[in-house]
């Protein structure tokens, strides 16, 4: 392994994203070599480094395997693992992982649902939410006022935020009459609450807000809210070329891994979930 920051090799441990792995530096609960890490050390993989007491095992890091799963998060439900109000969170529902963690890649606030993306790999999760990666986001919005051309030319030349200018790369009808009109929309980048601001700056209200594609990979519609799927091989490969990362493995599972797996699937609670349209759902290579 060459010298690298010792967040991002903690994250490609599937120890969480960069982000968090920062935080957990800064907070002392990394060593290397018996010492509080700080943020800025650089590793080699020769060193005895530990997370919350644990040792790390990078012996094999660059062979290590991946898991990547798709969400289809309910409205109420927070992107966050733990809730000091008591309130439920994505994390409770997904499939057990064992020496490893699932990290979201990217947010949805506590009113919004629809796909997230969840992987134990902390470099692609990284690369997925960066900025210079350019993924685009779809999102289904059900709006409350009256939209017009001028309103929709405005929203994709661009609005000047609270926090800077923002604005769609594409807005078109999908669908619906009266106050139950859907339209989908296009963001570059995941700001807090963009999409509702957006179409909030012109006066009218988002009632319902669905997120149904990120890059790539689309929700698919047989995918109740609630309910998670883990991608196969294939499909992860889309994920990590949508990343520009180099393809990794995702582990076969035995016979009995199978049935444990469809068994948690099966327990999965299922809480009715809003349908944006009648678009389907699928992973698409273009």
């Amino acid at each position: 392994m060459q010298d690298e920051k010792l967040q991002k090799v903690l994250a490609r441990a599937g120890l969480g994203s960069r982000r968090e792995l920062e935080k957990a530096i800064v907070e002392g609960r990394v060593t290397v070599n018996g010492q509080i890490a700080t943020l800025g050390d650089r590793v080699t993989g020769a060193e005895v480094i530990a997370f919350d007491g644990q040792v790390v095992r990078l012996d094999q890091l660059d062979e290590r395997s991946t898991r990547v799963l798709i969400y289809n998060k309910p409205e109420g439900e927070l992107v966050s693992r733990v809730d000091p109000e008591g309130r439920p969170t994505v994390f409770t529902r997904l499939p057990r992982v064992k020496g490893e963690r699932w990290i979201a890649v990217g947010r949805l606030d506590l009113n919004t649902s629809g796909l997230l993306l969840f992987t134990t790999d902390g470099e692609l999760a990284n690369k997925l939410m960066h900025p210079s990666t350019e993924l685009d986001r779809e999102y289904a919005v059900r709006i409350m006022g009256e939209v017009d051309d001028d309103m929709i030319k405005r929203l994709k030349d661009g609005v000047m935020l609270e926090d800077g200018p923002a604005r769609f790369t594409d807005v078109r009808f999908f669908d619906g009459q009266g106050i139950n009109r859907w339209y989908h929309c296009v963001l570059m980048e995941g700001r807090n609450r963009e999409v509702r601001r957006l179409w909030e700056s012109q006066g009218v209200k988002v009632s319902r807000l669905k997120r149904v594609r990120y890059g790539h990979i689309f929700l698919p519609s047989r995918l109740k809210a609630g309910s998670w799927e883990e991608l196969g091989q294939k499909d992860a490969n889309v994920v990590y070329e949508m990343a520009g990362l180099p393809v990794k493995r995702v582990p076969q599972k035995t016979a009995q891994q199978q049935v444990a797996y469809e068994r948690q699937q099966r327990k999965q609670v299922k809480r009715p979930g809003a349908r944006a349209g009648k678009r389907s759902g699928r992973v698409d290579n273009g």
